[in-house]
């Protein structure tokens, strides 16, 4: 299964994000996910089995529990897959850093020229 048939199911992202915080067992998994997505204890054991199967979760039988926890090769295939397209959107997170530095700037010297001016109002704020 390709990386992205595996990543494009909510649940299974969801599933990644929860062995992310912290290795967790398949039914701490199973509780958060059945509450969440509403699906029935098999469909995770299936999810879980599909994240286990392509890579992107290990498991690890400890007594009679099994405890899941991301791995993070595949996933750093993805990021390598994802690099060449990151110029997209790095140019416009970077124009939009600029933008909310530039803003940031202004209402500083804005409230530094109203203390200046004795005002104790904010600039922008009026009280009615």
């Amino acid at each position: 299964m390709h990386a992205f048939d595996v990543l494009g199911d909510p649940v299974r992202r969801r599933i990644l994000e929860l062995l992310l915080e912290s290795e967790q067992s398949a039914g701490e998994v199973t509780a958060v996910v059945r509450r969440e997505f509403g699906i029935s204890q098999p469909a995770v054991s299936q999810h879980l089995r599909v994240l286990r199967e392509s890579g992107f979760a290990r498991v690890r039988p400890e007594g009679a529990r099994r405890l899941y926890a991301v791995e993070p090769a595949p996933l750093r295939e993805v990021d390598v897959w994802l690099e060449p397209f990151r110029a997209f959107w790095t140019q416009r997170l970077d124009a939009l850093g600029t933008e909310l530095a530039r803003g940031r700037r202004e209402r500083e010297r804005a409230a530094a020229r109203a203390a200046a001016d004795g005002a104790t109002d904010p600039p922008g704020r009026t009280d009615t």
